[in-house]
């Protein structure tokens, strides 16, 4: 597991800030997480749990690689939130499998021609006082979810930190094909967090209806600029012979 990014994407398709990002991981059963995933992809686990996490946050100066940061500032911004596992391809990498993705901006339902699971909602991210406050509810379902936690300070992140946070590329399927999308930027300045409020059906709506088998864990992040998110590709079988 690398704290920087693992590989250069050097022709990006999009460029952004991730701000305000809350990350709130639970552990389960690996058995019933792997239930969710396609074949190809299986269960990273740390410490005998796969993990799954709730990560609102602030998608800002959202541009296409030609448009330079300072023309796309305030310009194209809004919340996000990911509900996300841990995964391993057959070749051996790591990444992310998204369980789903909520979104206030519908264009970023583009995503689903290679099997990005968006879906638009109404979405609002706060900061009043020592807290942070992030709510949604989809326009189509009733999933929703409201958290509101105070940050901390920085703290030097361990191993587990790392392996929660740190991942280079998200695995997608569409019409019986995994996608890979890379993605590069700074890595995470973390602080601790302490959850204030706490209501969510994301992870029932996903599937997931069992009981996580601890508490969850919180982290906090002013957030990562110049993110470099490069253009999704097919993983072909033959693949991991060529890796």
């Amino acid at each position: 597991m690398a704290y920087g990014a693992e590989q250069r994407v050097r022709l990006p398709a999009l460029r952004a800030d991730w701000l305000t990002q809350t990350f709130v991981h639970w552990p389960f059963r690996p058995e019933a997480v792997q239930a969710l995933l396609p074949g190809g992809l299986v269960v990273d686990e740390y410490e005998g749990a796969a993990w799954v996490g709730l990560t609102p946050f602030v998608m800002s100066d959202v541009r296409p690689p030609c448009v330079p940061a300072s023309l796309a500032a305030g310009v194209l911004t809004f919340a996000e939130t990911n509900l996300r596992t841990y995964v391993r391809h057959r070749d051996g990498r790591d990444g992310l499998w998204f369980l789903s993705l909520e979104v206030a901006f519908p264009p970023m339902l583009a995503a689903r021609v290679v099997g990005a699971p968006y879906n638009p909602g109404t979405l609002h991210v706060s900061t009043e006082g020592d807290t942070v406050s992030y709510s949604g509810f989809r326009w189509i379902g009733d999933a929703s979810y409201r958290l509101v936690v105070r940050p901390g300070g920085p703290i030097e992140p361990t191993e587990r930190d790392v392996w929660l946070t740190s991942r280079w590329r998200a695995y997608t399927r569409r019409l019986g094909i995994l996608w890979e999308t890379p993605v590069e930027h700074e890595p995470w300045p973390l602080a601790d967090a302490d959850i204030c409020v706490l209501e969510e059906t994301l992870t029932a709506a996903a599937g997931l209806r069992e009981a996580p088998l601890g508490e969850p864990l919180v982290h906090f992040s002013e957030g990562v600029r110049y993110v470099r998110l490069g253009p999704s590709r097919p993983c072909f079988p033959e693949r991991a012979q060529l890796s």
